[in-house]
């Protein structure tokens, strides 16, 4: 069962296997009960025609009794005297019948029967039948051979008032054959159909999860290849597996692309690395041969820039990685008056805009940082001013810092968010950033649920939703 095929085949079968045999027990037990209601009918008829002929006064030597095999007839007295009998019956219910005057080998008269009333209690007059019938289940034996029997007991009075009754008798032989050849016909037919089931569902599965397969062997393929540029065949149906194959293609779309830009992270980091760390080596391999020419304040400034990407990197790693923010209450104006306090070796001072009260939820040292950032490109490209204001639009707050350098040119707005990308004349004036700062600040906004923006050509805009 190891196969969705076989498990579809046998589980299919399995439920038309349960709703057949119910189907088939529902019409075997339809159809024996209207069988049975058939044969009372048959003996009703039966025992009310002999009825009839006692309230019309005939006598019970001369009745126009059925044939006895068919419908097996017995009429007795309110004393369990036999008056008449059909022809060939020897006993009914095991009990020897024959009409004599001492009443021997006499059946139960009705008293017994199953509607608990006696003959007083009808008050039938003379001359008539009553309307009431008892049905019973029992045997008869008709010229030595016993069957059993529906039987219907009919009460009549004839013209001298004397009450009699009549047990008629129909076989159930014919109804129990009947079921038994339904019966036989559902033993045969249902294995075959369960068969025809089992196949059909089979085929049908098979056809079905064919796409399947031809997934799952592009997907080993890729796996085994490590080719994330393969795609997996997308079936031209429109069903689930189609959406399978088109939301895998799509997964492995968004897969390459991360690998791609692993790939670059890597690469970049390498590369930013290679510098800082190079010159470093080099100044401490003069200093060690000759003490006196060693630059201290270049190792240190080196080592500066080292931390520096390090700690990028380590932050990048933990946004990579789906660190959630904290959710702290952080108040943006007052944050930027106290990040403003503290830069006091900036090229040129931050002036403060409006700062209007507004906190928002999340982390202060990781916003701190992106302020931080934004600060320091905006030191990196600024002429003479760098100003930080904090407003509130409804239900955004928004952090917006300018300066009044040369503005970022509209087509690389969005290129400056990507990790390790340096404008030309960023590059050229770069005082040893790495290309990462922008884009741990989009990142940061994005998981804080904002985002970052440049409105203008030198206007940064950061908004996050306020808290609470």
């Amino acid at each position: 069962m190891g196969s969705v095929r076989a498990r579809a085949a046998a589980g299919a079968t399995v439920v038309v296997a349960l709703a057949l045999i119910a189907a088939g027990t529902a019409v075997l037990l339809v159809l024996q009960g209207n069988l049975q209601d058939q044969a009372g009918l048959q003996a009703q008829v039966a025992a009310r025609s002999v009825a009839e002929q006692i309230a019309t006064g005939k006598p019970y030597d001369q009745l126009d009794l059925p044939d006895g095999e068919d419908h097996p007839v017995v009429v007795a007295a309110e004393n369990g005297r036999v008056l008449a009998v059909g022809e060939d019956v020897r006993a009914v219910d095991g009990k020897r019948v024959a009409k004599t005057s001492q009443g021997a080998g006499s059946v139960a008269p009705s008293g017994d029967d199953e509607d608990g009333e006696d003959e007083d209690e009808q008050g039938l007059k003379s001359g008539e039948v009553d309307d009431d019938v008892v049905y019973r289940d029992g045997t008869a034996d008709v010229d030595g051979t016993v069957a059993d029997y529906r039987f219907a007991v009919v009460e009549a009075k004839d013209i001298r008032g004397e009450q009699a009754t009549v047990r008629a008798g129909s076989a159930l032989a014919p109804e129990r054959d009947a079921v038994g050849s339904v019966r036989d016909a559902m033993l045969v037919g249902l294995p075959l159909l369960l068969v025809v089931v089992a196949g059909v569902t089979w085929l049908v599965t098979r056809r079905a999860l064919r796409p399947v397969e031809g997934i799952r062997g592009e997907m080993a393929a890729i796996t085994a290849s490590t080719d994330l540029s393969r795609r997996v065949p997308v079936p031209s149906s429109k069903d689930e597996i189609g959406r399978l194959a088109r939301t895998t293609n799509e997964t492995l779309a968004a897969l390459e692309s991360s690998v791609e830009r692993q790939r670059r992270f890597v690469a970049d980091a390498s590369h930013e690395l290679r510098s800082p760390i190079a010159s470093l080596r080099t100044q401490l391999e003069v200093g060690v041969a000759h003490p006196e020419l060693l630059d201290v304040p270049g190792a240190v400034e080196d080592t500066v820039r080292l931390q520096r990407l390090a700690a990028d990197l380590l932050l990048l790693a933990r946004l990579d990685a789906g660190e959630r923010p904290a959710g702290a209450r952080v108040d943006l104006a007052a944050m930027v008056r106290e990040e403003s306090s503290q830069r006091v070796a900036d090229r040129i001072p931050v002036r403060a805009g409006e700062l209007a009260s507004a906190e928002v939820a999340g982390s202060r040292g990781q916003l701190g940082r992106v302020l931080g950032n934004l600060l320091d490109n905006a030191q990196r490209h600024a002429v003479s001013s760098v100003r930080v204001a904090v407003v509130r639009e409804g239900e955004w707050a928004v952090l917006r810092v300018e300066d009044d350098g040369p503005g970022v040119p509209e087509s690389e707005r969005e290129r400056i968010f990507e990790r390790f990308v340096r404008l030309d004349d960023a590059r050229a004036r770069d005082d040893g950033g790495a290309g990462l700062g922008l884009a741990i600040a989009r990142d940061v906004a994005v998981r804080h649920g904002g985002s970052l923006a440049v409105r203008t050509g030198s206007v940064f805009e950061l908004r996050l939703p306020v808290a609470g």
